[in-house]
């Protein structure tokens, strides 16, 4: 990726004299257990809000939304990188060097069953983390708002070995502790495969409480210290394994009754019902009172943990992405018309498409003009537009690119235009230029499949296929979403 990297020189995102310099990735770092991850750096806040599509709604992904206290958006770095970014309030470290040190600690872990922290972001009062992007929610969708399937007992054993495992790994490396673990914090990867969310690693501010959830779920020593150890870690361990063999968020007191009276049945999910032995469901069982126990000397360590549940994998061979019902590509999605003329490369065919479409994808797009930039300035943008648009339709496009730019350079905003545009510099053998005209246009329009589409084709032209396929995939699955909001 690095030979790639460095075709992309420079894109200009969000403002005509604001441009993010592309750093190819430096896969150097010889703790990255071979994933080729970029090597954690520090991102600019214009970086991040372009990545972002300017922190748009459409783009949270927070459990509480934009009620979080730190909400987290979903994004794409120039290079097509698909990350996540954690936007804190801005009181909440207000020491940027202690901040920067921690995050800098956190970010130096490598591993496959982490989300794994890729930079973070201190500019004034800003304080932002940036970590990979985990495509297949969380483990409390799947677990307690799941849609197809419940979770089959194989993947169940199989997240909880994972999460030890991850815990083991930042145990071993020094960051033993781990804040609020709960099953917000399990997320799933392309492949559907479980990996531990690198966000827990750091408190929510630098004074904040470790643990935000019911007081019925938080370990006894901290409701008396108020301090977080690696036990309390355990026990939040225990909380996960009641989650995950109940189906429900059951508090730990009730379901250690429920284990004392030997009630197994009113623990165990229904949906669960002859997929697992007794001996298994008791062996969980039995973990579970161990890292719940109220002496935290008592619990057992992470090591043990695994030790524990190796033996009780299921399905070992199955991928994760057929335990769990869920396609692991978007590739799996049928292809419109216009993903079929991207993955052929048929810019002929892109063209007629865009032609046909007009300017109906641009309803509700504002365009804040003064009265005076309206009087002096709207008859000229809307004539340069008008001229484009006929020398799009006649391919002239180098005739389009020039009255487009105009329109643009008005101060005027249409996506549509950009996305003209950036076909007219496909058409004249441009795929820099065409892709930051489509990188604008989501910046623009987060959630326009067109843009994504757009970028493909650019993509597929500077000889960046794996990008290029990423970017299909991301059109595929926006136009299948918006498919399903017309048909409703």
């Amino acid at each position: 990726m690095g030979s790639q990297g460095s075709k992309l020189g420079t894109c200009c995102l969000g403002s005509p004299n604001k441009t993010a310099v592309l750093e190819a990735p430096d896969v150097g770092n010889e703790d990255d257990n071979g994933l080729g991850l970029l090597t954690f750096r520090e991102f600019t806040y214009e970086q991040l809000k372009n990545a972002t599509s300017g922190f748009a709604v459409e783009n949270i992904v927070s459990e509480h939304g934009e009620k979080a206290p730190n909400v987290v958006y979903k994004g794409k770095l120039e290079n097509q990188t698909r990350i996540v970014v954690k936007r804190f309030n801005r009181s909440a470290w207000p020491d940027s060097r202690q901040f920067l040190e921690e995050a800098r600690s956190v970010g130096q872990l490598r591993n496959q069953k982490l989300a794994n922290l890729l930079g973070c972001c201190c500019e004034n009062d800003e304080r932002l983390l940036v970590a990979e992007y985990m495509p297949n929610s969380t483990l409390a969708k799947h677990l307690f708002h799941w849609d197809a399937q419940p979770m089959k007992w194989a993947m169940r054993l199989r997240v909880v070995l994972h999460l030890a495992q991850a815990l083991e790994y930042c145990t071993s490396r020094g960051r033993s502790l781990y804040h609020d673990l709960n099953a917000y914090r399990i997320l799933f990867d392309g492949d559907c495969n479980p990996r531990l969310s690198c966000f827990g690693l750091m408190k929510n501010s630098r004074d904040g409480k470790s643990y935000s959830t019911n007081l019925a779920f938080t370990p006894p020593e901290y409701l008396r210290t108020g301090r977080i150890t690696p036990e309390s870690v355990i026990y939040s361990f225990g909380t996960l394994l009641l989650d995950l063999i109940s189906g429900k968020h059951i508090p730990p007191s009730h379901a250690l009754d429920l284990i004392r009276d030997r009630n197994l049945q009113m623990l165990t999910d229904s949906c669960l019902e002859g997929q697992f032995s007794n001996d298994d469901g008791t062996e969980l069982v039995r973990l579970a009172s161990r890292c719940l126990h109220y002496e935290p000397q008592e619990r057992p360590n992470t090591r043990s943990l695994i030790a524990a549940l190796t033996p009780l994998q299921k399905e070992i061979e199955t991928p994760s992405h057929v335990l769990m019902g869920i396609p692991n590509s978007a590739s799996s999605l049928p292809l419109s018309a216009l993903g079929e003329a991207c993955a052929r490369r048929d810019l002929t065919a892109i063209h007629e498409i865009l032609e046909s479409l007009g300017y109906k994808d641009d309803e509700g797009v504002a365009n804040e003009l003064s009265f005076q930039m309206w009087t002096d300035q709207m008859q000229q943008s809307l004539e340069s537009k008008k001229k484009g648009d006929s020398n799009f339709k006649q391919k002239d496009f180098k005739s389009a690119i020039e009255r487009y730019t105009q329109f643009v350079d008005g101060g005027m905003i249409s996506p549509t235009v950009l996305a003209r545009r950036s076909l007219s510099h496909l058409m004249s053998d441009m795929p820099q230029e065409a892709l930051e005209d489509a990188m604008q246009a989501q910046v623009i329009s987060p959630v326009w499949h067109i843009a994504s589409y757009l970028q493909a084709s650019a993509l597929f032209a500077l000889g960046m296929e794996n990008e290029a396929q990423e970017a299909l995939k991301e059109g595929t699955t926006l136009e299948a979403k918006r498919d399903v909001r017309d048909a409703k």
